[in-house]
């Protein structure tokens, strides 16, 4: 098959393939998604085929606008309208109970639940709007490696396995949108994945605490929300995290053991350590924006098999605001793992 990389003055034609049931990745300003007709079961199984993705892991609805949630949502949490005003279009995707039999089971993952997200690329509503019905939208990749943050990105994931790609250069954002579950219209809204809407954003926001669900979903659950398994957004190099103090230890662990070891972090580590390893994927500042923004794209290019590294060691950064979000994709792609002296 061949993949087509469509501009601005082509998306009727991207539209059209949607309708029709093909693959078309598209833009968004956390990462690229992978959109089928959320409506053609045949469609979406295509997306599960193609990505290698477990069937049980339910798939975000990709929409327009507010009013397309409207046809399968019709008991709204109290903390809809404000929620909604406020964020979309933009990184939120909304947990709702859904009409019986509204979406097709394929879509869901069986739940009486499904994710609702408008995201702020104009290119990819149009395109929505253009199609006349809602995408599945996925992360565009190989599932459980880093997600897209370019069309390029996506090619080289899933060239000749989808019909085309709308491009729209890089992602602001880098990481995928928080996941707030708005699916009990009796409890307080839960973030099930954080995002670059942060939990103290959205509680100053709502005037009530908004909590982080923690939980880690192990490979026999059903997640409610894509992103909660252990082992996640993983290159196959291994990847260690690093703490603040730990790198001169890495340094010495890195020569003793002869190894071949790729750096991810901001200009003062980066600096710290580019003489001592093999190559370094540097992060524009020494913010966890920043690092948010680079994950990503810093995981896929030291996963280069050109490169042959041992291992990869990752900076953390403080586990609030965006740094919540960074360090929730950044440990799954690790599998948890720290480096220690005794490494």
């Amino acid at each position: 098959m061949e993949t087509k990389v469509y501009q601005t003055d082509q998306l009727q034609e991207a539209a059209q393939k949607l309708k029709e049931g093909e693959l078309i990745a598209f833009p968004t300003e956390t990462v690229y998604g992978l959109g089928a007709n959320a409506l053609l079961p045949e469609a979406v199984k295509q997306v599960f085929a193609v990505k290698g993705r477990p069937s049980d892991n339910p798939l975000i609805v990709t929409v327009a606008n507010f009013e397309m949630v409207k046809d399968y949502v019709d008991n709204f949490h109290p903390l809809t309208e404000k929620i909604v005003e406020t964020y979309w279009p933009g990184p939120l995707t909304l947990i709702f109970t859904i009409k019986k039999a509204s979406l097709p089971p394929v879509v869901t993952g069986g739940l009486s639940t499904a994710a609702f997200r408008m995201p702020a690329n104009k290119k990819t509503r149009d395109l929505i709007a253009l199609a006349k019905v809602p995408l599945v939208g996925p992360s565009a990749n190989t599932s459980g490696k880093p997600s897209p943050t370019t069309s390029e990105h996506v090619y080289h994931d899933l060239k000749g396995k989808i019909a085309g790609i709308v491009d729209d250069g890089a992602a602001q954002i880098g990481l995928e949108s928080t996941v707030l579950d708005l699916s009990d219209a009796t409890k307080d809204p839960v973030i099930l994945r954080p995002g670059a809407i942060t939990q103290e954003e959205l509680s100053k926001t709502l005037g009530i605490p908004v909590l982080l669900d923690k939980h880690l979903v192990s490979e026999s659950e059903a997640p409610k929300a894509p992103g909660m398994k252990y082992k996640h957004y993983a290159p196959d190099t291994k990847v260690l995290l690093v703490k603040d103090g730990d790198w001169q230890k890495a340094k010495e662990w890195v020569k003793d053991n002869h190894l071949r070891a790729g750096v991810l972090a901001g200009p003062k580590v980066s600096e710290e350590m580019r003489y001592d390893t093999a190559c370094v994927f540097m992060y524009s500042k020494d913010t966890a924006t920043a690092a948010a923004k680079g994950l990503f794209a810093g995981l896929r290019a030291l996963d280069d098999a050109a490169l042959d590294l041992d291992v990869i060691l990752a900076e953390v950064y403080p586990e609030n605001g965006i740094g919540a979000a960074y360090m929730n994709r950044l440990k799954k792609s690790a599998n948890q793992q720290y480096f220690t002296a005794e490494d």
